[in-house]
């Protein structure tokens, strides 16, 4: 069963699908090929970097759903190729969860701040080395993302697009800049774990056993209406 035009909101759908959706709103027939490469342009660098699979088992989705066409393209040199067309259905459908669906916050997972967090574990070398690899990265996904936000400028269509890229671009520059920072205050912690508990069952400091508990009071008087 499709979704009508009329009632564009009653399926529930993955962010993942509204994406793609949302990318078929350019108002291009497109292959799932292209729809990749433009998601690896544009979305990759704040919320997904999907397979190829990924993007065609979407498409099947929203195209079961009446959000999007499909045709076998027998016209061009690359033959049997199937391209995607948004439907009205699917305008109405993407508009309503742009303006209309809850918006969720951003939930931050960072595997390199999690080695870091349980550095006890570890050493300041290996910390400063898994930072140095990290701040390689997001120099590079830095001038990605500028080099994308420079090529988006052609396109007045693109132009929300672009100016997300330039946040992508300052984004991770700060995620560098914040890189570096934590670098110089690894060797100030090793300082400071000086003075944690040690004893002859590990090789490792750790915290003062039943210590939280006061934290977690201390916490709770400064920040009561945390959640």
């Amino acid at each position: 069963m499709t979704t009508s035009e009329s009632d564009p909101v009653q399926i529930n759908l993955p962010p993942t699908s509204w994406a793609v959706l949302a990318m078929l709103s350019y108002e291009e027939e497109i292959s799932g090929y292209d729809l990749k490469k433009w998601a690896d342009w544009s979305i990759r660098y704040f919320y997904w970097s999907p397979s190829y699979s990924q993007i065609y088992s979407e498409l099947k989705k929203l195209e079961k759903h009446g959000f999007a066409h499909s045709r076998v393209d027998a016209d061009n040199a690359m033959r049997g190729r199937r391209l995607y067309r948004i439907t009205p259905a699917g305008r109405a459908a993407v508009t309503t969860w742009t303006n209309s669906s809850p918006v969720d916050p951003p939930m931050l997972k960072h595997h390199v701040m999690l080695r870091i967090m349980f550095g006890h574990l570890s050493s300041p070398e290996r910390l400063k080395e898994i930072l140095r690899d990290h701040i390689a990265d997001a120099e590079r996904l830095e001038h990605s993302a500028a080099v994308d936000s420079e090529a988006a400028r052609s396109e007045p269509g693109w132009a929300y697009s672009q100016i997300v890229l330039k946040w992508a671009e300052r984004y991770y520059a700060s995620e560098r800049d914040l890189a570096q920072q934590l670098i110089d205050d690894i060797d100030a912690a090793e300082k400071a774990l000086v003075a944690a508990v040690r004893d002859d069952q590990i090789d490792y400091p750790h915290p003062t056993p039943g210590s939280w508990r006061e934290v977690e009071r201390r916490v709770k008087e400064q920040d009561p209406d945390r959640r």
